[in-house]
């Protein structure tokens, strides 16, 4: 089973050993960067399950790293624990409207540390596997499973076909501009027009059958799932 891995952002070298030490003891695999631009290479290279981020670092600090890391789609999904000498409440304030998953003051207790990470490792689990699985009108998708049902007949798309389908569902009762499925389905290859998404829409509705009417044509604008139950 792999193992759990962790991002310590912290210049002090004494404090990222105990807490790479300790965590490593639980079964956890970490990394240590001692600066904000060293943990963001370090993501860019590496992914990590949960990160551990002090805020007086030198340079760029704590919350510019985490604003950083927001601005990236690949990165902002990542769980952050604060770490800070600071106890004011407006710079809690501040690290939880920047989507700081949880705010631990210096000194703080290892283990007390440990068991809030995997609080949060554990509700994170929690809330993907409530998503992994999409049902709606005895439609439903398998994404871990990339596995398409109506009424527990499977129905065989291509790649493309469920990746359309995942993200028309995704943002159900949306209108989804052409533009914006190229963008979003086809990462706008060059050779792919406005027109081979009506082709794969088309496509679409007939595999799905009766199904297929739950996307609708918004005239001009683009494509919507229907919000009808």
């Amino acid at each position: 089973m792999p193992k759990t891995k962790l991002l310590i952002v912290e210049d002090d070298q004494h404090l990222s050993k105990l807490i790479q030490y300790n965590f490593e003891k639980t079964g956890f695999q970490c990394f240590i960067a001692k600066s904000a631009e060293e943990g963001l290479s370090h993501l860019n290279l590496h992914s990590v399950d949960i990160i551990l981020l002090d805020v007086m670092l030198p340079e760029m600090d704590g919350f510019e790293f985490c604003k950083t890391l927001k601005l990236n789609p690949q990165l902002s999904s990542i769980p952050i624990i604060m770490l800070t000498a600071k106890s004011e409440e407006i710079d809690r304030i501040i690290g939880f409207e920047l989507g700081i998953d949880d705010f631990v003051p210096k000194p703080f207790s290892i283990r007390e540390l440990i068991l809030r990470a995997k609080a949060i490792l554990k509700r994170g689990k929690e809330e993907r596997l409530e998503t992994e699985i999409l049902a709606t009108n005895g439609l439903k998708v398998d994404i871990p499973r990339h596995r398409v049902t109506i009424d527990n007949t499977e129905i065989i798309l291509t790649h493309i076909e469920f990746k359309l389908l995942l993200t028309l569902i995704q943002r159900k009762g949306r209108v989804q501009s052409r533009d914006t499925l190229l963008e979003d389905v086809w990462d706008i290859e060059a050779d792919v027009t406005t027109r081979t998404v009506d082709t794969h829409i088309r496509h679409l509705r007939q595999k799905l059958g009766s199904r297929g009417q739950l996307i609708e044509t918004v005239r001009g604008m683009g494509y919507r799932f229907s919000e009808q139950e």
